[in-house]
């Protein structure tokens, strides 16, 4: 708690502060759009297969070609598919007129013309533009045979956001985290627009992919200088506002999708605007935990006056000295010192139990999230109006899920929000395609409870790390997470195989996460562990014992508990920081 002491030394949540949160969890608004631009910049227009030209397809039948109607031009060259509608990738080899002259009741019906010959999109395709004007989708034919292209591109994305997390991570702790987020704004500014001019999809998949990666550079280290800069009490209030910056980005994303329904005008509006957010940071000030962590103390002195002039508290940056700083920070300074690894989180007992139910629970929940996410077109409704929904549902879904963790506790709680999911969306699986309302509400349902899930974990993995691993205990399980966002958008392409698969997927995925959450220890009212050894001790003896003190009168009660934020060797996870 000694750098703590000296924020509110210099002013607690001030001016300064404020105004830092502020510009930082701006950019939040626009994060979203990142994370769910693929569901209109890759929307699928209803399509068909180009048909030969009007004027020659009727000679020879004695139909006037001005006679013919779009519709009765459609019914001689696209077969019917099964149930209703045109065929999307097949067209009749000849003209099949005797359709045109029977059918009198304007609708599309399968008749007997089974021996009629058909052949694929020769030609090319015709799409809807009534939806959307331009989509990648449009622009290189990923229908049919190349369908599968549109998810890859979305998996791509979160490839770029995986590398980008353990590449910025790494390079966070060595040049910082001022310089690494001005970057990352510079690169997803830059590259970003560069992706609304790409010349094919070859180009737009390796932009995206950069994208990715600038995007996790700026949610990794925004968090980082957010927290570090503020007073534990004030952790939790401000992880929580700085979530719904995300959710209300969501709807914000809503509207611009609507408004400009051009992929490469969309994409421009959701990316520019980091140039001005690349501008303004240059304002921000270097961690001085991490500036006192490199053994830069000077540096950090000179942060810490300024944070004190801009709080209104001049006279009291001249008292704190270098000294004083080292002084405050000894223990963490010692701290730092010793490495830990990945394997440290499996090399003992209990530590491996947590690590392995982690992992599943953080795939699982970030696997059904966009499982539900990236897939709108299915509800049959407007895909504009169903991401407003979908945004709106994340804000109850958290002020609900924050409540039941501090009145149920969080193992109860990232159990229900699993399990309730799976069961919403193997109901789902039951409902009629022409159910459409109930069918909506149910994924409505389900995304809230991923939401929910995922408020959840952040905050209940810092709580069962140890201090000495904390930081790569969220990296471990994080980069999970980035593996179940990259899985979820491949997993739709199973529909082909059969309609409901990608749900049963999905849905038996949030199960086993449900089930493997219950066997994680119970943190609520429990302080911080600082080593692995108290890991092991106090869950070891917590699962054994029957007659003795709960644990948490064992423990003094730390503040850092309420808060599930915690700084570690100069780094810090957050609530909702991906």
């Amino acid at each position: 708690m000694g750098f703590a002491d000296i924020l509110d030394e210099i002013g607690g949540f001030g001016r300064f502060q404020m105004i830092h949160v502020a510009l930082l969890s701006i950019p939040g608004l626009l994060m979203a759009s990142q994370n769910l631009l693929n569901n209109f910049t890759a929307g699928t227009p209803g399509h068909h297969c180009k048909i030969p030209n009007r004027t020659s397809l009727a000679l020879g039948q004695n139909i006037s070609a001005s006679d013919l109607s779009d519709k009765e031009v459609l019914q001689a060259f696209i077969p019917v598919a099964e149930g209703s509608g045109l065929s999307k990738c097949t067209r009749y080899t000849e003209a099949q007129w005797h359709l045109v002259r029977g059918n009198v009741s304007g609708t599309w019906t399968r008749t007997n013309v089974t021996d009629a010959e058909t052949e694929t999109c020769q030609d090319g395709w015709i799409y809807d533009k009534t939806e959307f004007q331009a989509t990648i989708v449009s622009e290189w034919d990923l229908v049919c045979t190349l369908r599968p292209l549109k998810q890859m591109s979305q998996t791509i994305y979160m490839g770029g956001v995986l590398a980008g997390a353990i590449i910025f991570g790494g390079l966070s702790d060595r040049f910082g985290r001022r310089a690494l987020l001005i970057w990352s704004y510079f690169q997803l500014a830059t590259l970003g627009t560069c992706t609304a001019f790409s010349p094919s999809y070859l180009a737009y998949c390796i932009f995206r992919f950069l994208t990715g990666m600038a995007v996790s550079g700026i949610i990794l280290n925004a968090v980082s200088l957010k927290v570090e800069w503020i007073p534990t009490k004030s952790r939790t209030l401000v992880g929580t506002l700085s979530s719904f910056f995300f959710t209300f980005g969501q709807m914000i994303l809503a509207g611009l999708a609507y408004t400009l329904r051009d992929w490469r005008k969309l994409q421009m509006a959701v990316c520019s605007p980091f140039f001005i957010f690349f501008i303004y940071s240059w304002w921000y000030s270097e961690s001085a935990r991490w500036l006192l962590l490199s053994r830069r103390p000077d540096e950090a002195l000179k942060h810490i006056h300024r944070v004190a002039r801009i709080n209104g508290k001049p006279e009291l940056a001249r008292k704190i000295t270098v000294e004083m700083l080292e002084s405050h920070m000894h223990k963490e300074v010692q701290s730092s010192k010793k490495i830990y690894t990945v394997y440290d989180l499996l090399r003992t007992p209990v530590m491996r139990q947590i690590s392995i139910c982690l992992m599943v629970v953080w795939f699982s929940t970030s696997f059904a999230y966009y499982g539900l996410a990236m897939d709108l077109q299915k509800f049959g409704v407007s895909i504009y109006l169903i991401q407003v929904i979908f945004g709106a549902v994340d804000f109850p879904a958290k002020l609900v899920a924050l409540g039941t963790l501090s009145f149920f506790g969080r193992r109860v709680t990232q159990s229900s929000c699993l399990v309730l999911s799976a069961a919403v969306i193997f109901a789902n699986i039951f409902v009629p395609a022409e159910m459409q309302t109930i069918r909506t509400t149910l994924a409505v349902l389900g995304k809230g409870f991923t939401s929910a899930s995922f408020t959840c974990i952040y905050l209940f993995t810092g709580e069962l790390y140890p201090t000495v691993v904390r930081q790569t205990g969220m990296g471990l399980t994080s980069t999970m997470a980035r593996v179940g966002s990259m899985a979820a958008p491949a997993v739709l392409i199973l529909d082909e195989v059969l309609p409901a698969l990608p749900s049963i997927v999905y849905g038996g995925s949030a199960l086993v996460a449900g089930i493997f959450a219950i066997f994680l220890p119970e943190t609520l009212n429990v302080p911080l562990p600082d080593t692995i050894e108290d890991v092991e001790e106090k869950w070891a003896k917590q699962k054994g014992k029957s007659t003795q003190e709960p644990a948490e009168k064992e423990w003094a009660l730390l503040p850092e508990v309420k808060d599930g934020l915690e700084l570690v060797d100069g780094k810090t996870i957050g609530l909702n920081a991906l």
